[in-house]
């Protein structure tokens, strides 16, 4: 399966969680790349001002792996403009993830996940899964280790 991994990521840690996804996904025998989001200007502009260099051709993935940090308790605007302007995801077997720097889900993730999942929705995504990373965490690594035991299986 050819397998996009879409991400934004400012502080690297979102990338991180995708590259250890990518790893494991390379070993079921899937081709994967990882397409980071590169905006144009800098991170602190408008909605509506916001410009990527690229859009990443989605047409050549069987499946999409979504990935956002949380950004004021909610979905990244950046992550939440890309996906607005996608035309559609239909037949596309869509998981998303969110890195969060607080504790718990609770605390911007679970909201970032309810909107990715409700555009991709909206562009007609079949979802697969969901999950949120709480980065300061104590079991942020046991979280990572769900996450691509979780995305890997949806695939075997």
């Amino acid at each position: 399966m050819n397998i996009g991994i879409i991400v934004h990521s400012q502080t690297g840690n979102t990338l991180s969680v995708s590259e250890k996804l990518k790893s494991a996904l390379r070993e079921q025998g899937h081709r994967v790349t990882i397409e980071k989001l590169a905006v144009i200007g800098n991170y602190e502009q408008s909605y509506e001002s916001i410009h990527f260099e690229s859009y990443p051709n989605l047409e050549q993935y069987d499946a999409l792996v979504i990935a956002s940090l949380v950004q004021a308790f909610n979905l990244s605007p950046f992550m939440k403009k890309y996906l607005n302007e996608i035309d559609t995801l239909e037949g596309k077997k869509v998981s998303c993830f969110v890195t969060e720097y607080f504790p718990y889900p609770w605390m911007g993730g679970n909201n970032a996940i309810r909107k990715m999942v409700e555009i991709c929705k909206a562009k007609k995504a079949d979802i697969l899964n969901t999950s949120v990373i709480n980065w300061s965490s104590k079991k942020r690594d046991d979280q990572i280790e769900h996450l691509v035991q979780l995305f890997t299986k949806q695939y075997e």
